[in-house]
């Protein structure tokens, strides 16, 4: 057998623990990364290797990354190892398992002869213009000639090759002097030194990717990578502290990527914040696991930060922290202070997918200094199906915002919404609402007033008398009906001009009228842009423009059932 699961008879007491392993018997070490020989995309971490009770010869515990195994380490009733998951361990021989190439061979085997498509596919220079060059080599013969080429390249992949070495810092530099951007995705990776000795031999290196390699928790002393400025540590399994540990290496990073590492929290080992990362624009710290806005507070000192990505983590609330502004001393000589400001240069934040659900987290929004690109989707106060705001709110609350969502938030958006509509339902909603304290509704007659001055719209004041409509200076608004039920036949979108205040009812019955439909059920939609579904009208009492229609809204006429 090559390969033991529970399913296979097991001899010996259950229970028993397994003698120590003997790792240096089969050349393999514990935590040492390895692949199945033939498919370097199977990598795993040796948990144990040594003797498996009931069967002969040496076996070698893995706890494969992509979780599929047999069992959790323990075989038999014996535990020989412990595994992440329930299945994501198995025994394997060792003439299965692979330690890797090294980082040269791994160059070699890439832009060599005889490649399949995908390896083809990540065979690629840079040229001095920055654009991809296909490289093509044609037979073992011809490796040296090419190789000669090497001193030439920018930029090389070697994705997923096993790569799990290196040579020495000079033997690199000789074969690829000139190299300024590497990616190293998928190997097997894990000591620092060799990060180091990779790093010191190519002094040009810009962009270094070192996604889905498992880093050692224990980093030694770095050589200063002063040319570093993009490094990727996607699912490296690296915390903060690590971070904090190599940043006095990396003196020019502009960006850093820190996705899928089960982060929870920020903990910057000097002081309350995080320091240092004086160039530092970009921070991806999506697909991680941070409950806590407090958490990122500690990154509101990093000065140059300009972009902030969270996407994908458990954030249920977010605030500004008006009382954080700090003094920073500017000179010695004269003891002169400059106030610092949490986030003063932030422009980018990014929160889809998150656990968001409160107004005051949008509000806080338009306390950052710069903020004008913000991604909201996939939070419960964004999804008007659960009561969240629709797309045109977020637009008027949000008095910076430039981007939403991945999309422009351009004068034509606010045309083709209807501003003056949207501006009325702003002012019942939030400033002539009683239940609204009387702080929050100054804060909306602000808002209001800058929305007018922006795009030039003149608004009257709804009157506080008992009789009489509402009254806007547009009058009506157009939209668009467009019949999709199955039963209702092939019928042209129709465009009325509505008052304000229709209710949902009214149009039921107005839509019958117009499409000449009988003894047939309506629901309305409105076909919101940016919108994955459309949102249901439902209360038929109230008004269209308590809803978000206005000039330019689809509403989509569709059967119960």
């Amino acid at each position: 057998m090559d390969e033991l699961s529970e399913s296979h008879p097991i001899s010996g007491p259950n229970g028993r623990a397994a003698a120590p392993p003997a790792a240096e018997g089969v050349g393999l070490r514990i935590s040492q990364r390895v692949h199945t020989i033939g498919n370097p995309r199977r990598i795993g971490t040796v948990r144990y290797v040594g003797a498996v009770e009931g069967y002969a010869g040496e076996w070698v515990g893995v706890d494969w990354d992509d979780g599929e195994g047999k069992h959790d380490g323990s075989l038999g009733g014996i535990r020989y190892f412990t595994a992440r998951g329930e299945r994501s361990g198995s025994f394997v021989r060792p003439k299965n398992l692979s330690t890797g190439i090294s980082f040269l061979e791994g160059l070699h085997r890439r832009y060599r002869g005889n490649s399949t498509k995908e390896e083809e596919d990540e065979m690629y220079v840079f040229s001095t213009s920055r654009k991809h060059v296909s490289i093509q080599l044609v037979g073992k013969n011809k490796i040296q000639e090419k190789l000669n080429h090497f001193k030439e390249l920018l930029g090389a992949s070697v994705s997923y090759l096993g790569v799990s070495s290196t040579e020495t810092s000079n033997e690199i530099n000789a074969i690829v002097p000139n190299l300024e951007e590497l990616d190293l995705t998928g190997n097997l990776l894990s000591r620092w030194q060799d990060i180091g000795t990779l790093c010191e031999a190519l002094p040009s290196l810009k962009i270094l990717n070192l996604t889905n390699n498992l880093m050692d928790c224990e980093i030694p002393k770095l050589p200063s990578l002063v040319s570093i400025r993009v490094l990727v540590l996607n699912n490296c399994g690296i915390t903060w502290n690590q971070v904090e540990k190599f940043k006095e290496s990396l003196p020019a990073i502009e960006e850093l990527h820190l996705m899928a590492n089960n982060l929870s929290m920020i903990g910057p080992t000097s002081s309350s914040y995080a320091q240092g990362f004086d160039t530092l624009r970009i921070l991806n710290l999506e697909e991680n696991c941070i409950k806590s806005w407090d958490e990122i507070l500690k990154l509101s000192y990093l000065r140059s930060l300009e972009q902030l990505h969270l996407n994908r983590n458990r954030l249920k609330h977010i605030s500004y922290p008006l009382d954080h502004q700090r003094p920073e001393l500017l000179s010695d000589c004269d003891m002169q202070y400059t106030v610092i400001r949490p986030f003063e240069n932030l422009q980018c934040l990014l929160l889809g997918s998150n656990e968001i659900d409160d107004l005051a987290s949008i509000d806080s929004l338009n306390l950052f200094p710069r903020l004008m690109d913000i991604r909201l989707s996939e939070n419960p106060i964004v999804d008007p199906s659960k009561g969240g705001l629709p797309r045109f709110v977020l637009i008027a609350r949000l008095a910076k915002i430039k981007m939403l969502n991945g999309s422009e938030v351009a004068s034509k958006t606010c045309v083709a919404m209807d501003s003056q509509t949207v501006f009325f339902y702003l002012h019942q909603k939030f400033i002539y609402c009683v239940q609204v304290s009387q702080r929050e509704r100054k804060e909306s007659e602000i808002r209001f007033a800058e929305l007018k001055a922006l795009h030039g719209i003149e608004y009257e004041r709804p009157s506080s008398g008992i009789a009489g409509p509402q009254k806007m200076s547009s009058g009506l608004i157009s939209v668009t009906l467009k019949c999709i039920g199955a039963s209702m036949g092939e019928k042209q979108p129709l465009t009325k001009k509505l008052p304000p205040t229709t209710t949902v009812g009214k149009l039921k019955v107005l839509c019958e009228s117009f499409f000449k439909l009988k003894d047939i059920r309506l629901r309305l939609y409105i076909q919101e842009e940016g919108s994955p579904l459309p949102l249901l009208l439902e209360d038929d009492m109230t008004a269209i423009v308590d809803l978000g229609v206005g000039t330019g809204t689809t509403v989509l006429v569709d059967e119960e059932g």
